[in-house]
């Protein structure tokens, strides 16, 4: 029997690492993490073409404590640490990834009494600050967030060591690269730089001879399908825009009838939004993201095997290495910015050559991802049309068909062959049997819901939660400033301190956005956010005059 710490100790990591890392119960180390380690351990810049999921956060965080951990080995105390000065820097895309690498950092440096502190968007920023102040060895943090402390002055850079970008294409892709070289400006030369990313186009490698000094670089292939192995997989993308999302996948999930699927999301505020509209129409749907506890997450996943819920919501972080047989479906309800990561979710269906569904809802302005996964998967990609009110009616008819049909089959209808044959007596008989069906398949209300949100009102995004009393708020920044929905929500919840609930519909204009929220919370929000920026900026935020009352 291998030892199995061993792989570790052969990359130059101390005893204690290493035998932490037994206890976790990693046994060899992954590519990336064989070719990483020794590099910056050695002290090297590098540059590191790794997808997710190849184990690239190990790669570079058991370097950082190794390098750094000596410092904090004193305990919390450790005279070295020093108030708002940290001496290593993650920089990561979004919340989910903030939350899952600063968790991993702490379970990697167990005992040595390294302190790590996440910073993102929709957490308290007091919160945050207060970490600050009582000192933090590594920060890992989202670039508008790290931004915002900067220019409070309650974050300083001065002495970092390590810095590391982390799907560094991803970063770019939401808008970050002028966030990017500011915080990078804000660091000493003499620091070491590590960028991981999932591909290297033109604008990674500009950063990268800006700001790497004779990087080592290295590309860790992806696992290449064994013959014949290929999951049979269905491929098809709706085109629809965010605001219309929810219907379109509430008319899409009736048309497709999965016996089992997963809906991958970006945030986990959008999980739960998603999770709550889903069972709020009849699914059994449960939320998995990186924000529940340990216990929650096992829960969730133990009533998914037993057949509890007809669909697992989860961002791509909560998600690595589920195994659940028998997924008949996978949805992105957000197209990933990085095609592996596509890869990588629908593999989870169509396995043991069993068929699979892999659906996604793309944006009208995200046609080239679409592209860029063909590219990658070397398949086609069909794009459809959403299902249409008629389309459903149809559906519905074909399922009670087959409902009927299925009923003759089995027999037993002699209780109720008396009310027939009563009818027949008065009715023609193909009448009676059609207004029976036509009973089974009474239109509802909420096909007309369906199609005033997505058919009749194009030009009104809305989140759909409903509020009682809603006002409406000017806040002046939209997508010039790369603002999203999420950027708004999180602001607002995590500066105002109220819950999601309280935000209602969102539009988004090219230098200014309008926010529905609570008339109960409005003034707090305005206040909470007059002292709060947005990707970095202090925006105007008040009441707006909602034109059709002008």
């Amino acid at each position: 029997m291998p030892v199995p710490s061993s792989g570790f100790l052969s990359l130059g990591l101390s005893d204690k690492l290493t035998a932490t890392l037994t206890a976790l119960g990693y046994e060899e180390p992954t590519p990336v993490q064989r070719e990483a380690i020794p590099l910056m351990l050695a002290q090297h810049d590098l540059l590191a073409q790794a997808a997710t999921g190849t184990g690239k956060t190990a790669a570079f965080a058991l370097p950082i404590i190794q390098l750094i951990g000596g410092d904090a080995a004193a305990g919390p105390r450790s005279k070295e640490r020093t108030a708002l000065t940290v001496k290593a820097m993650v920089l990561v895309p979004t919340r989910e990834l903030a939350m899952q690498v600063s968790e991993a950092i702490h379970k990697y440096a167990r005992g040595t009494g390294l302190c790590v502190v996440p910073l993102y968007g929709g957490s308290s920023m007091q919160q945050q600050i207060r970490s600050l102040e009582r000192g933090a060895d590594v920060v890992v943090a989202t670039p508008g967030r790290a931004l915002d402390h900067l220019r409070r002055k309650t974050m300083n850079l001065d002495a970092v060591r390590v810095l590391v970008l982390d799907e560094a294409d991803e970063m770019l892709d939401m808008g970050f690269a002028e966030d990017i070289e500011t915080i990078l400006d804000e660091t000493p030369d003499t620091r070491q730089t590590a960028l991981f990313s999932a591909t290297m186009p033109a604008r990674i490698l500009k950063i990268a001879e800006r700001h790497l000094q004779k990087p080592r670089r290295l590309a860790i292939a992806r696992e290449k399908t064994a013959a014949g192995k290929m999951p049979r997989v269905r491929q098809v993308a709706y085109i629809v825009r965010r605001s219309e999302k929810p219907a379109a996948l509430d008319r899409i999930l009736e048309m497709e009838d999965p016996a089992s699927a997963i809906v991958f999301c970006r945030t986990r505020l959008e999980v739960d939004t998603l999770t709550e509209t889903l069972n709020a129409h009849g699914y059994r749907a449960e939320a998995l993201h990186g924000g529940m506890e340990q216990r929650q997450r096992d829960a969730v996943m133990n009533r998914v095997r037993a057949g509890k819920a007809d669909l697992l919501i989860a961002t791509d972080v909560a998600a690595r290495g589920l195994d659940i047989e028998q997924i008949t479906h996978i949805v992105n309800y957000d197209v990933p910015a990085a095609p592996e990561s596509y890869v990588h979710r629908i593999g989870r269906t169509g396995r043991a050559g069993r068929a699979g569904t892999a659906i996604t809802l793309a944006e009208p302005r995200e046609h080239r991802l679409l592209r860029s996964i063909e590219q990658l998967t070397k398949q086609k990609i069909d794009v459809a049309t959403v299902p249409t009110v008629a389309d459903l009616k149809a559906r519905r008819l074909e399922v009670t068909r087959a409902s009927i049909r299925e009923r003759l089959l089995a027999g037993d209808l002699d209780d109720v062959r008396g009310v027939v044959q009563a009818l027949a007596n008065e009715f023609d008989l193909f009448d009676v049997a059609a207004a029976a069906i036509k009973m089974l398949d009474a239109t509802t209300d909420a096909d007309a819901e369906i199609e005033t949100e997505i058919e009749k009102e194009p030009a009104r995004p809305s989140r759909g939660s409903g509020l009682s009393s809603p006002v409406r708020l000017f806040i002046g920044a939209g997508r010039k400033a790369k603002i999203g929905p999420g950027d708004l929500v999180g602001a607002i919840t995590g500066e105002a301190g109220v819950t999601a609930k309280s935000v209602g519909a969102i539009e988004i204009g090219d230098n200014f956005s309008i926010v529905e929220v609570s008339e109960d919370v409005a003034d707090d929000v305005i206040r909470a956010m007059k002292g709060a920026s947005l990707r970095g900026k202090k925006v105007t935020v008040r009441r707006d005059r909602d034109p059709r009352q002008a």
